[in-house]
């Protein structure tokens, strides 16, 4: 669907506009959308590699640079002035969420400090998942 909404875009990502300005295009247009609801997403190794080959193919998209040429990565990231940050930011959106969440006084953070009573269950899952959402 992100890669739908960057291709009905093109005539907004033309190499006419500013690099900044295309940039900001990107982040506003395309990542609002790939990363809908990211801070509640338990990110495996596959999903986190999945999420930096797109961040990469819109870079390259962006600059005009095909699969199929031989440009590394790092010499895209030089030409269009980025690092790779779509993680931090899914990161960071997680802290700021998990943070909301325990300042509240609901079921979801009881939920999430893995203090509903029930049976004799472990309670690992629940504390993996904090831990992940802060760390």
């Amino acid at each position: 669907m992100a890669k739908a909404a960057f291709n009905k875009k093109r005539t907004l990502f033309t190499s006419t506009l500013d690099l900044e300005l295309r940039k900001k295009l990107v982040k506003c247009y395309v990542w609002s959308i790939i990363l809908y609801g990211a801070e509640t997403w338990t990110l495996r190794a596959v999903e986190q590699k999945h999420l930096e080959s797109f961040e990469m193919w819109c870079w390259r998209r962006m600059e005009k640079i095909s699969w199929t040429d031989h440009v590394r990565s790092e010499d895209v990231l030089l030409r269009v002035k980025e690092q790779r940050n779509i993680l931090h930011e899914i990161r960071k959106w997680k802290a700021n969420w998990i943070g909301h969440i325990l300042r509240r006084n609901c079921l979801l953070q009881r939920v999430t400090e893995g203090k509903i009573q029930g049976g004799d269950r472990s309670d690992r899952k629940t504390r993996k998942k904090t831990y992940e959402a802060i760390g």
